[in-house]
């Protein structure tokens, strides 16, 4: 049913907010005019929803951050402090109802990027972001179901969890079953499980074996096979869909056992649409940064086959409470875990105050960037004991900048510190590059931005003189090559940062309001699967080098033209391979066009060497 809101900012204390004024709201949303408020308060009034054959009504809210507290008539009914996890409230019996929703700013370090300056205000207003509603169901009910996907060596099941809801003892049989999606292959699945409780709430947990089970893949490797778990007791019934995919992480990343080079992007405000641009850019993975993913994008990911990095909702410096955390990780690996692109969760993402910006190249600038990150080490015994609260898939304790010993580094030559041509030495330095969460560089999306979060003016300027075509040139040149020598260096999980804008300018490959900046097609160019680069772009010998992410061995046609002499070969190529077919020797000024084919898709290259 359609509900009417209206909101209030509030001063957080401990009794129900009572503000002198409230004005129209629309809920799910993030009222702006609320922007910058530690408390926004939400009311609605509404009359008994149950209909005949109902006893049992719900508010069911979706995305409430940060810490939320729910009154009805004057009564506390429920806190809750994971706005990831949906938030089920079971409503009294009464003619008219008049709730209340309270949504505070975080009260601890797990507000992720939303507790930092990265977003702007009218992005993380306290607030019920995600979704509300009001079900109702009969007595008994199913309140609540899910499933989790489960690989074996001799075959698949799905762990399904009922909450079921009564208001009378019972003593029943609760009806599951699991069906394929569409057009997916195998049969259904039926069983039956004891329900025997008191009056009140009680969850029932079963493992349904799946016979010749079809399982779920990333888009560039396979289908997105799907399954539909049913549970019925008496006359109601709920519904919940995953699928089978099995993720792990051990020198490289696997998928159902099979190697899978991941090409991702980072999401700072994750929507559908971004979803369908990642893939759109050859990616196959995107990183949810420091925050909880929408239900309808977790959805989009299992989809269009995209893998899930989940981010905990801790950035920045400064310590955490490692009980509360791997409170929340607990939770968010229950969340997620029936989504079969759920592939990785991140901790503690950023952990150090910037210590490089500004550093250039030489000796010297080297020798204080490997005293600076010596100074700013990190103790990671905490984001480590967080993460050994998730089972189900990697887990990345740590992403962030070289010289900590991060289990995903972030990496930034030619944008926060040197040139792209520091990457090797960043990378054999330190010991860094086989799994990125995050390269790139910044640029701006309008002339002089008024509104950049998250956007490094001064280190924009020490790069780029000009304005909006320069700086998005600048940033597609930092992208273009440092993507290829990461590939060539064989990152088995390379995440560029970032997809879109959250302002004026930013990491963004897109602006704010989704027009693709040169970087978007460089990036996309750099994640074919099959891509033929130049080692370097720059004077002297330098190699044609196929970087190959497929599984299979391929027959390909290569092509190179230097200066107008054109070159064709046939090479045949292993999985994974990266495979040198010829050294050319390059003067600056020369003209290189590189192309490859299967015979099914050509992927081509220009470059214009440069001293």
């Amino acid at each position: 049913m359609s509900l009417e809101w209206r909101g209030a900012a509030v001063a957080p204390d401990d009794e129900m907010p009572t503000p002198e004024e409230w004005e129209p709201v629309t809920v799910p949303g993030r009222p702006d005019q609320f922007a910058g408020a530690d408390a926004v308060a939400y009311e609605t009034t509404l009359s008994d929803p149950r209909s005949a054959g109902d006893e049992h009504a719900f508010l069911v809210l979706d995305g409430a951050f940060a810490h939320t507290r729910v009154w009805c008539d004057g009564d506390l009914l429920a806190s809750h402090d994971a706005y990831f996890e949906p938030l089920q409230v079971a409503l009294p019996d009464a003619e008219e109802l008049r709730v209340v929703v309270e949504c505070r700013a975080p009260e601890d370090r797990f507000g992720g990027l939303h507790a930092t300056d990265r977003l702007p205000d009218d992005r993380c207003v306290p607030g019920i972001w995600w979704g509300a509603e009001i079900a109702t169901r009969p007595d008994p009910c199913v309140r609540d179901l899910s499933a989790r996907p489960r690989l074996h060596d001799d075959g698949a099941s799905v762990e399904v969890t009922a909450t079921v809801a009564t208001d009378e003892s019972l003593d029943d049989r609760l009806t599951l079953s699991l069906r394929p999606e569409g057009d997916v292959r195998g049969g259904g699945m039926m069983d039956r499980a004891r329900v025997s409780t008191d009056p009140g709430t009680e969850t029932v947990t079963y493992a349904m074996d799946v016979r010749d089970p079809s399982l779920w893949w990333p888009h560039d490797r396979g289908e997105q096979s799907r399954y539909v778990v049913r549970a019925k007791l008496g006359d109601d019934e709920h519904t919940a869909t995953t699928g089978l995919a099995s993720v792990e992480y051990d020198d490289g990343l696997t998928v159902n056992g099979e190697t899978v080079r991941a090409r991702g992007v980072t999401l700072v405000d994750p929507t559908v649409a971004d979803v369908e641009r990642a893939v759109r850019a050859n990616a196959n993975l995107v990183r949810v940064r420091a925050q909880g993913t929408p239900p309808d994008v977790a959805e989009a990911c299992d989809e269009h086959g995209v893998l899930l990095w989940q981010d905990l909702p801790l950035s920045g410096p400064d310590e955490f409470d490692p009980e509360r955390g791997s409170d929340l990780a607990r939770r968010l690996d229950e969340t997620y875990g029936r989504h079969p692109s759920f592939a990785a969760v991140g901790v503690h993402d950023d952990p150090v105050s910037p210590y490089a910006d500004g550093l250039g190249s030489g000796f010297l600038d080297r020798l204080r960037f490997r005293f600076r990150a010596w100074r700013a080490g990190y103790d990671a015994s905490d984001a480590e004991a967080v993460a050994e609260a998730v089972e189900s898939v990697p887990t990345f304790p740590v992403v962030g900048p070289p010289g900590i010993d991060p289990d995903a580094v972030t990496l930034y030559p030619g944008w926060r510190y040197g040139s792209v041509d520091d990457l090797e030495w960043l990378c054999e330095r330190f010991g860094v590059g086989e799994i990125v969460g995050g390269f790139g560089a910044g640029s701006l999306g309008r002339a002089d931005p008024e509104a950049a979060p998250g956007f490094d003016r001064s280190c924009h300027d020490r790069h780029v003189e000009g304005g909006v075509d320069a700086s998005q040139t600048y940033q597609a040149t930092v992208v273009r090559r440092v993507t290829e020598r990461l590939r060539q260096r064989e990152a088995t999980v390379l995440v560029a940062d970032s997809l879109r804008d959250a302002g004026d300018a930013g990491m963004g490959l897109l602006t704010v309001d989704r027009d693709e900046k040169p970087a978007y097609d460089a990036l996309a160019n750099g994640y074919e699967p099959t891509q033929i680069v130049l080692s370097d772009p720059r004077p002297g010998e330098r190699e044609v080098v196929i970087l190959h992410d497929r599984p299979r061995r391929a027959d390909l046609t290569v092509e190179w033209d230097r200066n107008g002499d054109r070159e064709q070969v046939e090479h045949t190529v292993g999985p994974f391979a990266r495979v040198t077919v010829e050294t050319l020797s390059l003067s600056a000024g020369d003209d290189v066009t590189l192309a490859v084919t299967d015979g099914q898709r050509v992927a081509t290259n220009e470059y214009t060497i440069s001293e």
